[in-house]
C-alpha cells in the first residue's frame, strides 16, 4: 500500500478534525430535507429556516465538546460552526442536497452561491461533497459523475483544503437500497467504488464510506426471523476487501443506523481487518433529540443532548479507542 504525501492547508485541515493521535470522530448534521420533514413531524407543523438553524446550533454548542469536528451546511448551519467548541475542526457541505430526478443517473450538483473558497472564508478546515454512484450504470453517466469529481478535487487544491468524498452506492435497476435484493449487490458497489476514487486523479484526501453490508441480513445480526444473506465469514471478507480497496484514510458514516448497531458494525470491522480511521456520524448520535426540541421546548432538547446525546458519542469513542487505526499510517507530511 502506497503512503499519499500530503502537507501545508491539507494536512492542517485533517488533523484539525481528528484527535491527537490521528482518528475522526465527528459530528455529521448536514441534513437539509431530511431534517426538515423530521422537525415538522415531531413539532406537527412546518418549520422554518430559524427553527432549523436553531437545532443545528443546539447540537453544535451541546455536542461538539466531545467530538474532534462538526459537518454542516452553509445553507442552515452558519450560525452552528460559530458556538462549536473551540477544539472541533469544521467541515462544510458543498453539494445541494439530494440529486438531480429529472434524469437517470442521481447527478450531483454545488450550492449555487458558495465556492471553496467562500467556505474557506467561513472558516473550513475541509470540505465534503456527497456523490450518489452505481459502478455498472452506463459508462456516459459514471464519466461525467468522474469528470465532476475531478473539477471538485482541483478547486480543493488550489484553496489547500482537503476533500472528504462522501459515497453512497445505489443500483439503478433496484429502488430499495435497504432489500434483499439489494444486499446482495452491495459489497460489489462499495467496494468497486472505493476503488475508482481511490485514484490520485480525483484529489480526494479522505473518502466517507459506508459498510460494505447491510448488516442487517448478516448471520447473528438478522432480527424477526429475517433470513442471512451473507454469513459472518463472508461480511468479514467483504470488510477487509473494501479496507485493502484503497491507500487513503476513510471513515464510516452511519447512514441512519442506531447508535448500538453502528457501534456493532465497527467493532465487526476491527474484527475483520477493517484499517478505518473514524467516523462521521449523524443521526445514530442525536436523532432522537429531536422530539424534545421540536415536539416540546428547546431545554428539553438541550437536555437530551447533554444527556443521551452525549453519552451516544462517549460510548462511541470508547468503540474507536479499540477500533480505529490512526490515518497517521497513511499518509507522509
Amino acid at each position: 500500500m502506497s503512503i499519499r504525501k500530503i502537507s501545508g492547508g491539507k494536512l492542517q485541515g485533517m488533523k484539525a478534525l481528528s484527535s491527537k493521535d490521528g482518528v475522526i470522530n465527528a459530528l455529521a448534521i448536514d441534513q437539509r430535507g431530511s431534517l426538515k420533514k423530521m422537525i415538522e413531524a415531531a413539532s406537527g407543523k412546518p418549520s422554518n429556516q430559524k427553527e432549523i438553524e436553531d437545532f443545528k446550533v443546539a447540537i453544535s454548542s451541546e455536542l461538539t465538546p466531545y467530538s474532534t469536528g462538526i459537518l454542516l451546511d452553509p445553507e442552515y448551519g452558519i450560525p452552528a460552526s460559530q458556538v462549536r467548541d473551540e477544539n472541533a475542526g469544521l467541515l462544510f457541505a458543498y453539494e445541494k442536497t439530494g440529486y438531480d430526478a429529472t434524469e437517470p443517473g442521481r447527478f450531483p450538483d454545488i450550492l449555487d452561491d458558495w465556492s471553496v473558497s467562500r467556505l474557506k472564508a467561513r472558516g473550513a478546515d475541509a470540505i465534503k461533497f456527497l456523490l450518489y454512484y452505481d459502478t455498472d450504470e452506463d459508462s456516459e453517466i459514471n464519466n461525467r459523475k468522474k469528470a465532476f469529481i475531478e473539477r471538485i478535487g482541483d478547486e480543493c487544491k488550489a484553496e489547500d483544503l482537503p476533500l472528504f468524498l462522501e459515497l453512497v452506492s445505489y443500483d439503478a435497476n433496484i429502488d430499495d437500497a435497504k432489500s434483499a435484493e439489494y444486499a446482495k449487490v452491495k459489497p460489489h458497489k462499495v467496494i468497486e467504488m472505493t476503488k475508482e476514487f481511490s485514484k490520485p486523479e480525483y484529489g480526494v484526501d479522505v473518502l466517507k464510506l459506508e459498510v460494505p453490508v447491510n448488516q442487517a441480513f448478516v448471520e447473528g445480526f438478522t432480527e424477526n426471523g429475517q433470513e442471512a444473506i451473507y454469513s459472518k465469514e463472508e461480511a468479514a471478507s467483504f470488510y477487509k476487501q473494501q479496507s485493502e480497496a484503497t491507500d487513503l484514510p476513510f471513515i464510516f458514516l452511519s447512514a441512519g443506523v442506531s447508535a448500538q448497531l453502528f457501534q456493532d458494525e465497527l467493532k465487526f470491522a476491527k474484527e475483520a481487518g477493517s484499517e478505518f480511521n473514524g467516523v462521521l456520524c449523524g443521526r445514530a448520535t442525536w436523532r432522537h433529540s429531536i422530539e424534545p426540541f421540536a415536539g416540546e421546548s428547546e431545554e428539553s432538547g438541550r437536555k437530551w443532548m447533554q444527556n443521551e446525546g452525549r453519552k451516544n458519542i462517549e460510548e462511541l469513542n470508547k468503540v474507536l479507542n479499540e477500533t480505529a487505526t490512526s490515518w497517521f499510517s497513511k499518509v507522509e507530511g
